[in-house]
Order: structure tokens, then sequence, then C-alpha cells
């Protein structure tokens, strides 16, 4: 599973990692203390079948970072994490974790903060056995089959909703509050973080504009166009875009990215395009690509990007925690872009 970070991106993937914690350790919530809800158990349906979960778990471990955040969303503190490998902060982790441990009282470095470990070489079931969890969260995640059938001789395991890190972030937060018997709680996430796109939207007016998100890659002269089913295109779209034509006649119905002919760059017309590039990159060495920059919305400068991997994994595995920070850090280009589009 080791992999570049140009791999990365390209794939489509995000590092699935898992984090452990000591043998003491006890997930809580937001005041410490342990929850007191109905015990009674509950079904969660995913990838690989349905898990039963008895009682409300009290050690939640998760694999895939992703599902850190969705987990710290609940206010509930994992017994670990996994360590964000490719675009982590100093903490090999995200801002937007950082924060909410510190909201939590379990900043890193401090009693209550969770345990990491890195799974670069692939899920580290050891550890994981060694943390103790009563539940392994994994609904965001690409782990086979096999995978899942060994996480689950350990705890029960919310296998992924959908597969090769395509679930949507709303069903990974449904599936935690059921975990959690906090559904109401869940319904209330999801809701306040669509508002927050929403306005964001309204208040820049990106409504009626349309977009790709893609990968163009100058390195191997390709270019990738990510469909409805990627978590960029879902971003742009709670912000009110529009998917471009020529990826709507496009796309293929069963996967959620497919390659592009830089031939054809010239028929890649939308108000604003979309890519991640390498952080020693800049815009104009797309524009002066000379394929690349027949791209109508780069030739017009409508070109939007992500040269910080940090920002990158805020839209390309979006959370209820990572996508208010994209708003504040983030939508602010796209609305320079959109700006630049009107004239």
């Amino acid at each position: 599973m080791k992999t570049t970070a140009r791999k990365l991106v390209s794939s489509l993937t995000i590092l699935a990692t898992v984090a452990f914690a000591s043998a003491c350790g006890t997930t809580h919530n937001a005041s410490g203390e342990k929850d007191s809800r109905s015990t009674s158990s509950v079904e969660i349906k995913h990838q690989y079948g349905t898990t039963k979960i008895d009682k409300v778990p009290e050690r939640i471990a998760t694999v895939s970072w992703i599902n850190t955040d969705t987990v710290l969303a609940f206010d509930v503190i994992p017994v670990g994490v996994p360590a964000v490998e490719w675009g982590g902060n100093a903490n090999k982790s995200t801002d937007w974790i950082d924060a909410k441990l510190q909201d939590l009282g379990a900043g890193w470095g401090s009693e209550k903060a969770p345990k990491q470990y890195s799974e670069t070489d692939g899920v580290n079931f050891e550890s994981l056995a060694q943390s103790k969890p009563d539940l392994i969260v994994a609904a965001y995640s690409g782990i086979s089959k096999e995978e899942y059938t060994k996480l689950s001789q350990i705890a029960p395991v919310i296998g992924p909703i959908e597969p090769n890190y395509t679930t949507k972030w709303q069903d990974v937060t449904l599936a935690v509050g059921k975990a959690l018997r906090q559904d109401e709680k869940a319904k209330s996430i999801i809701s306040d973080v669509e508002a927050q796109l929403k306005k964001a939207g309204e208040d820049n007016h990106f409504e009626g504009h349309s977009y790709i998100a893609g990968n163009l890659d100058i390195a191997a002269n390709k270019i990738n166009i990510f469909s409805k089913g990627d978590t960029r295109s879902r971003f742009f779209e709670s912000l009110g875009f529009n998917e471009s034509e020529v990826v709507k006649k496009n796309a293929p119905k069963d996967k959620f990215y497919f390659d592009w002919s830089p031939e054809r760059s010239d028929e890649l017309k939308s108000d604003v395009f979309y890519s991640w590039i390498p952080a020693d990159s800049k815009p104009s060495d797309i524009s002066a690509h000379p394929l690349f920059g027949q791209i109508p919305a780069v030739k017009n400068g409508n070109l939007v990007v992500t040269n910080n991997d940090h920002t990158t994994l805020s839209i390309s595995a979006s959370s209820a925690l990572s996508l208010p920070w994209a708003i504040e850090h983030f939508v602010p280009e796209i609305a320079k872009a959109v700006a630049n589009h009107r004239g």
C-alpha cells in the first residue's frame, strides 16, 4: 500500500491508516463521561454485509482518518486514530482534527489524546487488537473483504458503505450516529454543514456556474476528470455549481473518474476548472502547457488549484470537520476564479 503523493491523488484513493490506544484508554464524550444512552442493538449495512452493534461503543478505533473526523464530530474521542501520512500537519494530523481535539480537552500530548500509528504498509491488525476496541469504523475506506473479515475478529466493524473511498460524508455521519445511538445529532451535524456550504455558495454567487474537477498531471501529460461520484465534484455541487455538460456526456456510469486525451483539452468547457497540482508547481505551469493551456477555463484565467496537500485533503476526503475548514480556506480561491469569469 506504499504510494507516492502523486499516485495517491491520481489513483483517487486516500491512504487508509489506523491508530491504537493504550490498554487503559476509553472513548469519551465531550464531558469525559461514558455514554449512557440505550444499549439496544442496532444494525448497520455496508459493502460487506450487515454489522450488529449490541451496545453503545466505548472504545472506537478508526481505519482511514476521515472516519476519525466523523467520530470527533459527535464530540467523541476515539481510543486511537491513524496518522495522516500524506498532507498532514506537524502532528501527522489535520488542522481540523487538532482544533476539535483541543475543544474536547484532548489535544496532542494530553492524557485524553488518541494514540497514533502508521499504516502505510497496510492495516496493522496487531496494533488494532492491542487497542481493544469495541467498534472499528471503516465506513469511508478501501479495505478489502479479507481485511474486513480479519478486522471483524477483533471487534464489530462498520465496513465501507461504498467501495474505494467513495462513501458520502453524510452516509458516514449517519452510520456513526446510528452506532452511537445519536441519530438525531447525526442529522443535525449534516444539516448544519450543508447549510454552511449553501450559504458559502450563495454569498459568492456560485449558483448557475459550471465546473470541471480534474487532475492535470504535467509530468505524465495526463488528464483525469472526476464525475459526480467523486468527493471533489460533490464539494463543488454542494456550493451550487453545475457539472459541465462535457462531463455529463462522457462520464462512465460505473466509475467516479475517467481519462481524457490532452489533445482534446479545448473540449473541456466550463466556467471554472479545478485541479490538484504538486506543491512545487503553480497555476502558470498549467497555462503554459501546450495542451492543458487550451482548456477554456485555463485559457481564460479561471483555473483554481490546490497545491497545498493539506487543502487538497479537506475536499478530496470530505467530512463534517474538513468541509467548514475548506469553506474558510479554499472557497475564497474559488470565488476569485468565478469573479474573473464574470469579468
